[in-house]
């Protein structure tokens, strides 16, 4: 005979029905919130560099980086992209870093999408 870790009387609650069922739960989990990363026109900042900045921190062919700086260029600002918190964080920390390195007055920024 097998036993079993809990008996018969275990597996109703005295009315009949079966206590021991286990009802599944659907919880529904809410995607992250999205920022979008724009970049900013200025007077200053060469096209070329932002063509750079673009191509080399968030991987868009020349083509895209081209188009984008000049979105910028003509309407004063372009979203480059939309991330998570954390990863648009470190492209503005990045893309600001780089420009004050190299001595331009590039904005980049993020928003909540």
């Amino acid at each position: 005979m097998t036993h079993f870790p809990f008996s018969m009387s275990d597996k109703t609650d005295g009315t009949g029905s079966d206590a021991g069922i286990l009802t599944k739960t659907k919880t529904r989990t809410q995607r992250p919130p999205m920022y979008k990363v724009m970049l900013l026109n200025d007077d200053y900042t060469p096209m070329e560099f932002v063509v750079h900045v673009l191509e080399r921190f968030f991987g868009l062919t020349h083509a895209q980086a081209f188009d984008i700086m000049l979105t910028v260029h003509k309407k004063g600002l372009a979203v480059v992209g939309v991330f998570s918190f954390e990863v648009a964080e470190t492209k503005v920390a990045q893309v600001m870093d780089f420009a004050r390195r190299h001595q331009h007055p590039l904005q980049c920024t993020m928003e909540k999408e």
